[in-house]
């Protein structure tokens, strides 16, 4: 549709492109020598929302790789679990999934 200088609204769309250029982004928690894997276990549980296999799962992914991608999902969805898991002394960044 050409520009015929009047702002129109968003339709379905606009919105779905909008959508689809967000850039997908891992939730990545690092190993240390200081959390123990019970406190890492419960820690996904209750911030990411893991059942008790996946969180041990990722906790012994964790220890012995050095790092995992726990969650996937946008920035914005993951920028609060991420603090969340931070807030509680376990190593955790936000990394672009490479297109």
């Amino acid at each position: 549709m050409p520009y015929d200088g009047h702002i129109r609204p968003l339709d379905k769309q606009d919105t779905d492109v909008l959508t689809d250029l967000e850039e997908p982004c891992n939730l990545v928690v690092w190993n240390d020598e200081v959390n123990t894997f019970e406190w890492v276990i419960e820690t996904l549980m209750e911030v990411c929302g893991h059942t008790a296999e996946q969180a041990e799962q990722c906790a012994y992914i964790i220890h012995y790789q050095g790092k995992y991608a726990v969650k996937n999902g946008s920035y914005d969805d993951l920028k609060p679990e991420c603090d969340a898991i931070t807030d509680r002394g376990i190593g955790a960044t936000i990394e672009v999934v490479a297109a």
